[in-house]
């Protein structure tokens, strides 16, 4: 086993490169991922190796970038599309929804759309309320649309290695709180299939379940609930779509409690149905009810104090875990 570590940034780009070496059919198009690198420096050298033909800027117009996109997929390409903010992917939302997703379908599975959508959401930094959105929710709610948020390097580029080589469009969604985040990343090929949870920390005593920013996070609070005799099991579903029922399933089994943690606003979210997969399929399991800690249900604030406020923290995951456990907390 190698013990290098990877910037999440640095595993991303290591899985283009490789990518990209395989396969003279993948390409990258955005709004300065060319010349500059890309804003989080993602692609940084990709223009240098592989010229402008596979990796070119595009103007303002997201709508127009994931039209190309969907359409070169569909004409056999392998292309990705960067897109700065998911908050910008509403602008492409007839392309992803109504063809990207239903294109090889209604062609009777003759046809295919290896289609990456790269984006990164979340909040952080005080960007506001037009770039600080999680809305995977709206994308785990369309047949047809892979959704992956990996938080770790090495989920990062395995993942990111397994999308380019699917047939299906895939809505890879990063978080700008991880690009910085150092991580074990094994040399060599690392391929890591959809649908396949991690056990991201053993636990016996409740499990908390998590994905991308909100794992370090709910991970801190796990350490925490340690020192106070609490054993937590942390599991990442790394895909949510698919996602791994299974493991989650069995984790509820092992420790009777549950968890979730989502950083996107609570009404309508995944947290809400993968309670509902719990509750239907491991009522029996459960000592307590499912608890979820959500965002808000408001518009991001630019305020950083008030930024903070409105999407979940360790303390909120603490208070949740000893709400389930019953334990006193005065």
């Amino acid at each position: 086993m190698s013990d290098r570590e990877l910037m999440y940034r640095e595993a991303l780009r290591e899985a283009l490169f490789e990518e990209m070496e395989l396969n003279d059919e993948v390409f990258i198009i955005g709004e300065g991922i060319a010349e500059r690198g890309g804003s989080y420096k993602v692609t940084e050298g990709l223009l240098d190796r592989f010229g402008a033909g596979r990796v070119r800027d595009t103007p303002i117009s997201e709508a127009g970038m994931i039209g190309v996109g969907v359409g070169a997929a569909i004409a056999g390409s392998r292309p990705i599309v960067e897109i700065l903010y998911v908050d910008f992917a509403m602008l492409g939302m007839d392309m992803i929804v109504n063809q990207a997703a239903k294109f090889r379908l209604m062609t009777g599975g003759k046809g295919r759309v290896p289609f990456i959508l790269r984006t990164q959401g979340g909040t952080g930094g005080g960007v506001a309320a037009q770039h600080s959105q999680s809305l995977e929710a709206l994308f785990y709610h369309i047949p047809g649309l892979r959704v992956v948020m990996p938080s770790t390097p090495a989920d990062a580029k395995g993942l990111l290695k397994y999308a380019l080589r699917q047939d299906d469009p895939v809505m890879f969604i990063e978080h700008k709180h991880l690009y910085m985040n150092k991580g074990h990343v094994p040399e060599g090929e690392l391929i890591i299939e959809f649908g396949q949870a991690d056990i991201k920390r053993e636990g016996t005593d409740v499990t908390l379940i998590a994905w991308s920013n909100m794992v370090p996070r709910t991970l801190e609070a796990a350490e925490e609930l340690a020192t106070m005799g609490i054993s937590a099991e942390v599991l990442d579903p790394r895909t949510l779509v698919p996602l791994d029922r299974e493991a989650i399933l069995k984790s509820v089994a092992k420790t009777n409690r549950c968890v979730i943690v989502q950083e996107a606003v609570r009404r309508g979210g995944i947290a809400s149905d993968i309670s509902s997969i719990i509750q239907e399929e491991a009522f029996y399991d459960l000592d307590a009810p499912v608890q979820i800690v959500a965002g808000l249900n408001t518009p991001i604030p630019f305020n950083l104090v008030l930024e903070q406020a409105s999407v979940p923290q360790k303390d909120d995951v603490i208070a949740a875990v000893q709400s389930v456990l019953h334990v006193d907390t005065f």
